[in-house]
């Protein structure tokens, strides 16, 4: 799982069901995305104060190895990418054309614009809508916190072109909060046109929950206002301050003296949001949790679902994990020959080389399974869990064996356990395979 933060690769291994069917239940394909580039800090008016880059150390860059990297440690993803080092936003020329070839070889309703910077700073952000919106297509914006916009108009502007969906990136609908805590100095001007893609668009909202600052009767209050102006949904992100809780990249704490909300504080601030306003939008939460779908893991919640998977497994082996999930994952594999052992980070697709060193080689049977995106290198990961001079095979285990609340807000409960039980049975069927019988 993720804050957002990740994108998942089924390409990397066979898949052992359809993988094509599996990606459906993801995304709506008839999307074409276009990613703007552009850099937090750079191309956003700069850092919010709680922004997971901030503080980040640009001119020392260390690759964690991933499952991207072929022979030597360090590729494009774990060295640039996830650290947001984009470059400046494209030129307008260079974007369009993207776009044409794209369409080119296959056909779409919808164009998502991204970005690694705000893309309500992207100088061309009108012209391009407009070009998109002449060829017929609708258009998403993807991830704004609406700092860019200079006037109402450019909303009215934008829509009219042809945006028919936004994700805009809240904190708060208090004006002063968001100049104090987005950098937002058009504060007034930014909410009203969150207002009017509310009320003329398929609004999804991201709100960063820190404690003493956006909670309490300050999030009921932007909950309150998001339904009056119509949004569709909104995510609650809990804000990480440590390494353990996802700043992997040197950069801890970015706010000092904050202590942010344990996950059981979390859970209960989404659920009572749900029980508050959930009649009239789609509350869920990252890392967790989804009240209307309970995902993350939403099959834990049913035993006939984990009966039969638990008689499918045939051979031993070992799952490390995140503190999140190790609960989760202890109960699906409860009474098999697969143990399951955590490690110190809550979210397991960002476990690195170093959180690996800390796993007791005792604990391991001869396959071990680590998360798919853990920022390590296979052979990086294989040295240090033989450390002891055991044999034991380290694999990776299922790129994405539940849902995240950004996903799982889109789907029923149904889709969700559907994906839950597909993914499962691979992960079971990879277990068979290569673990010891």
């Amino acid at each position: 799982m993720s804050n957002d933060i990740m994108n998942f690769d089924l390409s990397n291994f066979q898949s052992l069901w359809d993988t094509e069917e599996k990606e459906d239940v993801l995304k709506d394909k008839s999307q074409l995305l276009v990613d703007l580039k552009g850099e937090p800090g750079k191309n956003c008016g700069g850092f919010c104060r709680f922004c997971y880059f901030r503080k980040l150390d640009r001119d020392n860059i260390t690759p964690f190895g991933c499952k991207n990297c072929t022979y030597q440690i360090g590729c494009d993803y774990c060295t640039y990418s996830v650290r947001e080092i984009n470059g400046d936003f494209l030129p307008l020329p260079l974007v369009i054309q993207q776009v044409q070839s794209a369409l080119f070889f296959q056909r779409y309703k919808k164009v998502n614009i991204t970005g690694g910077g705000d893309i309500s700073f992207y100088p061309d952000l009108i012209p391009l809508c407009e070009y998109i919106g002449n060829m017929g297509l609708k258009i998403h914006l993807g991830y704004t916190s609406g700092k860019g916009f200079k006037d109402l108009d450019t909303a009215k502007v934008l829509v009219d072109a042809g945006v028919d969906e936004v994700t805009f990136s809240v904190f708060s609908t208090d004006p002063g909060i968001r100049k104090e805590w987005l950098n937002d100095r058009n504060a007034e001007i930014s909410l009203k046109c969150l207002q009017y893609f509310c009320e003329n668009c398929e609004v999804h909202c991201a709100v960063i929950v820190i404690p003493g600052v956006n909670d309490g009767e300050v999030l009921k209050k932007t909950l309150s206002d998001l339904v009056d102006w119509g949004a569709r949904g909104v995510i609650l992100m809990r804000f990480a301050n440590t390494t353990e809780q996802g700043l992997i990249l040197k950069n801890a704490p970015i706010i000092e003296g904050i202590t942010p909300h344990t996950i059981e504080e979390f859970k209960n601030i989404v659920k009572e949001a749900h029980e508050n306003f959930g009649d009239n939008i789609r509350i869920t939460g990252t890392p967790l949790y989804d009240p209307l779908t309970k995902a993350p893991f939403a099959i834990t919640y049913h035993e006939h679902i984990l009966e039969r998977l638990r008689d499918k497994v045939e051979a031993e082996a070992t799952i490390i994990t995140g503190r999140i999930a190790y609960n989760f994952l202890r109960k699906v594999f409860q009474d098999t020959p697969v143990n399951v052992v955590k490690v110190n980070k809550d979210i397991a697709d960002l476990i690195t080389a170093e959180d690996l060193k800390t796993v007791d080689p005792k604990e391991l049977k001869d396959t071990v399974f680590i998360p798919p995106l853990a920022f390590v290198h296979d052979r990086i990961a294989e040295e240090i869990l033989n450390r002891d001079g055991g044999d034991r095979m380290v694999l990776r285990g299922v790129d994405k064996l539940t849902l995240d609340g950004e996903i799982s807000g889109t789907l029923t409960e149904e889709e969700v356990l559907e994906f839950e039980r597909r993914a499962f049975t691979e992960l079971i069927e990879k277990i068979n395979f290569f673990g010891k019988r």
